[in-house]
């Protein structure tokens, strides 16, 4: 396939507004594009034009599965005028293609299917079988990576590939997301006489206070490091002049592989558990995410092949490295935490979700050479 078309799908693909939904629009673009070159493919439509797809290449002589995933969607666009070239426009700019999603992960996510077609014309169909994975909502909720993990999608893989931005680095680890919501009930009166009331929000200001020191005692993971927390959103009262029965906080937890998710959610849930018994506000605690880390020794194979893949085909120095963020990889190690999983895709990590996001179309085309790279060397 000639450059300007491959370039062609990118832009196609960030022109496609999926910003939180949408995907079945994406998923029959590709569907269309695999199917032109013979590749079999299948469209999993679910709720409100959200799809997910699978496709498969391979001649199955070798029982083993090598998975790549991206996901279709994008988070939203506050302030489009900002933007200086707009944000669903896909407009090249020397060697920058602009667009949400341009980084995170629309070029990933092309790179993986003209991947697939690239081997395929080339018939350097694999021995085994390459899956590439494609989702819904990753942005948001996960729901398309969990109905995948429940219909078996990655049972049966031997490893995976996720294309989310890394700049040609290979990650071999990255920390879990745990979005938590803590409700503080209290009980309102006039502000007149707030010794007959108790005020709601006091009962957050005591968790914040407890939330400061709450991981000091967590060992660190040895490749993680720390687990990281922050309260982020803040909301109590609806009128200047009455106590507040009720406000909420919401904060996200970084659990790492040494102090996982249920470690996390046992020492919040013990620490509310102190407050309502020492203190007249009673707080409730509702988990609404709950991504798991992964954690790939480097020294794994895998691991291996996906870096002298990377150090071959990118024009920048790559390298072995970890993220804080979260992948679709969480839910598809669920039931498999021993799948060995790399991260690797276009440009950096620090480019997605940003005003006048980018990738470049160099690290692009790189993207599909390495993709390329690792399915012969894993099949070697």
């Amino acid at each position: 396939m000639e450059t300007s078309e491959k370039v062609k799908v990118l832009q196609d693909l960030i022109q496609i507004h999926t910003v939180n939904g949408n995907e079945a629009e994406v998923a029959h673009y590709l569907q269309k594009l695999l199917s032109s070159h013979g590749i079999e493919v299948k469209v999993d439509e679910f709720g409100d034009r959200r799809a997910n797809l699978i496709a498969e290449i391979g001649t199955g002589e070798d029982s083993r599965i090598l998975g790549f995933t991206g996901h279709q969607d994008t988070v939203a666009v506050p302030n489009p005028d900002r933007w200086q070239y707009p944000p669903f426009s896909g407009e090249i700019v020397g060697d920058r293609v602009y667009g949400r999603g341009s980084a995170d992960m629309k070029s990933g996510l092309a790179a993986q299917a003209l991947a697939l077609i690239e081997l395929k014309e080339a018939g350097q169909l694999p021995a085994g079988k390459v899956r590439f994975i494609a989702t819904a909502g990753e942005e948001l909720g996960t729901p398309g990576a969990y109905r995948l993990e429940k219909q078996g999608a990655a049972a049966d893989l031997d490893a995976l590939v996720v294309g989310e931005p890394t700049g040609g680095n290979v990650i071999f680890a990255h920390s879990g997301s745990m979005n938590y919501r803590v409700t503080s009930f209290g009980k309102s009166c006039h502000s007149s006489h707030p010794d007959q009331g108790i005020n709601a929000i006091e009962g957050l200001l005591k968790f914040v206070e407890e939330e400061k020191h709450l991981f000091d005692d967590a060992k660190d993971d040895q490749y993680l490091g720390k687990v990281q927390h922050s309260i982020t959103i803040f909301n109590g009262g609806d009128q200047v002049n009455t106590i507040p029965d009720s406000a909420t906080l919401h904060g996200n937890i970084r659990p790492t592989a040494v102090f996982n998710n249920e470690k996390v959610i046992d020492r919040l849930q013990d620490t509310l558990e102190y407050i309502n018994h020492t203190t007249p506000f009673q707080l409730e605690l509702k988990v609404i995410q709950d991504f798991y880390p992964i954690a790939t020794d480097p020294a794994n194979q895998f691991v291996q092949i996906s870096l002298d893949a990377a150090q071959r085909n990118y024009p920048n120095d790559v390298k072995l490295d970890i993220i804080n963020g979260a992948t679709d990889a969480s839910v598809f190690t669920l039931h498999r935490p021993e799948l060995p999983v790399v991260v690797l895709g276009c440009d950096s990590w620090n480019a997605a979700h940003q005003t006048d996001e980018f990738t470049t179309i160099s690290s692009y085309l790189a993207t599909i050479k390495a993709y390329k790279q690792i399915v012969r060397n894993f099949f070697s």
